[in-house]
């Protein structure tokens, strides 16, 4: 497997798991919920609401653009962005761990972010022998 497939493997994976996230929130109708009752209430009233909805277009039309490797150096800094402000917000206060030693801790953000990290990184010919 050369780097290129190995690359489109990883941005798979990371945009699957925003793709789930963000679609989990539209479907089951509680994107208004979280503007609400979590957004509000840490600082982003009265437009918790507008900015749920904004992060889940975003995911969405973001997660394609990361699985076809097109405008990473754009939307990479959004999804490292939207991980921090969640580490910071939620899972700091946690811990590391994210099950096990500790529940809803940071661990998994940060493969997230060196994964996101990793695929826009520039592509080094390697010579062997």
């Amino acid at each position: 497997m050369n780097h290129k497939n190995a690359l489109f493997l990883i941005r798979l994976a990371v945009a699957t798991i925003f793709l789930s996230h963000s679609l989990h929130g539209v479907f089951n109708h509680t994107v208004n919920e979280f503007g609400k009752s979590y957004l509000d209430t840490v600082g982003f009233a009265p437009f918790g609401i507008y900015f749920a909805w904004g992060l889940m277009a975003f995911e969405i039309i973001g997660s394609i653009l990361l699985i076809f490797g097109k405008y990473l150096k754009l939307i990479v800094p959004v999804f490292i962005s939207i991980l921090l402000i969640g580490i910071v917000l939620v899972h700091y206060k946690e811990g590391w761990y994210v099950v096990g030693p500790g529940r809803n801790g940071m661990e998994f953000s940060f493969v997230l972010i060196v994964s996101l990290i990793a695929v826009t990184l520039p592509a080094r010919k390697v010579k062997y022998g």
